[in-house]
């Protein structure tokens, strides 16, 4: 159920104070530390030819970082209609959160924990100033998940107009989140990505679909689908269209026979999470234009480590605006072989002039402790643009 809290007029503030908790995997394993601030990231960005990293492996840091990158907020066309505030405790829950990122929000998502509010994320939602989404009643907040008292008593402070979908069980709440996009975007989208409430190196990929299109992430497990999910699905009449992202020892056959009761399925995956990002970011169905179909150079890509469950999350926004991005994950110090091949059949190969293009580009999420600086060097250099005749691309033209 819907639930407006009206708390008055925002107020303006321009803060680059940043705080967190530490790197958050698929349980974080520390509370945020108020008394951080931006001296913790001397180094927020650093940039290659061809990447961009973002430099911090704090759930919290990174997520305000990735804000930062892409709502600058200097003027009403840069600033976010409304931001989603959701429990850095919970993968789950955040995960399909990242559907609210889409317009008509057109924001963030950014992260509390518990108890408390970091001041980083305080910071940062003075800073955007989000005008209100206009789909959705002026709504400047949307909170999804459990909040405690205390956080919604420090929110009050913003003076923002704040809406909540509540709810501490996974599939329920991305059910109520698939509502509440129907009603804010005016549309029921009829397609929809099953992912495992399990296993979130297989299912991440689809946080940066879904914060790029209206299409929701619904839950099953391996042999079961929940029944709110079942109620997500019965509301397309019949004629849903379903994409399983994962093989069959994440969601089973049994699970896929039964989805089609629904509507028509297709699976997407691979024998491993590296493959199975792959196969979801080549994947495309052409027959309602679902999925990135992304088999050609010039396109920009996002890499995290396949144990970054909550970056990834914080990094979903890179699919939404700039250089669209679907996830891929790479291991801390390079490449898989499979990653490897993929990028080599997207690197851009030039006939007389590197300045024909087109161009690959790929954010980096965590700083050298999550993925080294050598990894981010390689991801620079399978993207950079050669010669079609082959040789060095660095040896000149």
């Amino acid at each position: 159920m819907k639930k407006v809290i009206m708390i008055g007029t925002v107020t303006l503030l321009i803060s680059t104070v940043i705080s967190g908790c530490q790197i958050g995997n698929k349980a974080p394993e520390a509370t945020p530390n108020e008394t951080s601030n931006a001296s913790s990231v001397a180094v927020p960005w650093i940039g290659t030819k061809n990447t961009t990293r973002i430099n911090s492996s704090d759930p919290v840091q990174a997520a305000v970082l990735v804000s930062r990158t892409l709502w600058t907020a200097e003027s009403n066309n840069n600033r976010p209609s409304s931001v989603v505030l959701t429990d850095v405790n919970n993968w789950q829950i955040a995960a399909v959160s990242t559907d609210l990122i889409h317009h008509p929000s057109n924001g963030p998502v950014l992260f509390f924990d518990k108890e408390n509010v970091p001041s980083a994320t305080m910071d940062e939602l003075k800073r955007l100033n989000p005008k209100g989404a206009e789909g959705n009643d002026g709504i400047q907040i949307v909170i999804v998940g459990p909040v405690t008292a205390s956080v919604e008593e420090k929110l009050k402070s913003l003076d923002l107009k704040v809406d909540k979908i509540e709810g501490d069980e996974p599939a329920a709440v991305a059910q109520a989140i698939d509502a509440y996009y129907a009603k804010a975007a005016g549309e029921l989208p009829q397609a929809v990505v099953i992912g495992s409430m399990d296993s979130p190196e297989y299912t991440l990929p689809a946080v940066n679909w879904i914060a790029h299109m209206p299409e929701p992430l619904l839950y099953v497990k391996k042999d079961e689908i929940p029944a709110s999910t079942v109620e997500a699905l019965k509301e397309r009449a019949g004629k849903a269209t379903i994409y399983v992202l994962g093989p069959k020892s994440v969601i089973s056959a049994k699970v896929e026979d039964e989805l089609r009761s629904y509507g028509t399925v297709t699976r997407i995956s691979g024998d491993n999470p590296y493959d199975n990002a792959i196969a979801f970011a080549q994947f495309k169905d052409n027959s309602n234009d679902f999925g990135w179909g992304i088999t050609t150079p010039g396109h920009n890509l996002s890499f995290l480590t396949t144990d970054s469950t909550m970056l990834a999350i914080a990094a979903a926004p890179f699919s939404h605006l700039g250089k669209h991005a679907p996830l891929l994950f790479t291991e801390k110090g390079g490449m898989p072989d499979s990653v490897m091949e993929y990028t080599a059949i997207l690197q851009p190969k030039f006939q007389k002039s590197p300045a024909e293009g087109p161009y690959n580009h790929a954010w980096v999420t965590g700083d050298n402790t999550s993925i080294t600086t050598k990894a981010q060097s390689e991801i620079d250099d399978m993207l950079e643009i050669s010669p079609a005749s082959g040789g060095d691309p660095h040896s000149g033209h």
